[in-house]
């Protein structure tokens, strides 16, 4: 996982085009995006989605085989709890449509991040995240995740 400020982003133009091209993506969103998703380039695109926090995300933390998360609440702060997957247990098995698996965290390795307000997370396939948590109370967030192909 990276955690990092927006103003950092040409940090990243050496780790991965697709990576730093949707991060140039974030940086340059407004508030007021429409939900929807946006083709960034062939193997990157970004999912606008509005939820509200929440105590406890009951599915557990999700881990993809074939994508790289990047989240960004636009509006609003959200936990997203961390942990690496190869401590758990599938929870939800494997769903290749959705390229999804859910674990269970069987121990207290791992950490909570508040991304939001410049701050944003790097999630990698071994990065077992559970999103949507609230901070302090539940609130209506806006949400860039953008989604980066890998084989």
């Amino acid at each position: 996982m990276i955690l990092d400020s927006l103003k950092n982003i040409d940090v990243y133009k050496g780790v991965s085009q697709d990576i730093y091209e949707g991060l140039k993506f974030l940086a340059s969103a407004t508030p007021e995006i429409e939900l929807g998703t946006y083709v960034i380039n062939s193997n990157t695109k970004a999912v606008v989605s509005e939820y509200e926090t929440i105590e406890l995300f009951e599915r557990g933390y999700e881990a993809h085989k074939h994508v790289i998360d990047i989240q960004y609440p636009i509006i609003g702060l959200e936990k997203v709890k961390w942990s690496p997957i190869d401590s758990m247990s599938v929870n939800i098995p494997y769903d290749e449509k959705k390229d999804r698996t859910f674990f269970v965290k069987p121990s207290a390795q791992g950490i909570n991040v508040v991304i939001g307000n410049g701050i944003f997370a790097v999630m990698f396939p071994e990065d077992g995240h559970s999103p949507q948590h609230y901070v302090t109370k539940p609130e209506l967030i806006k949400k860039i995740t953008v989604k980066v192909s890998i084989p």
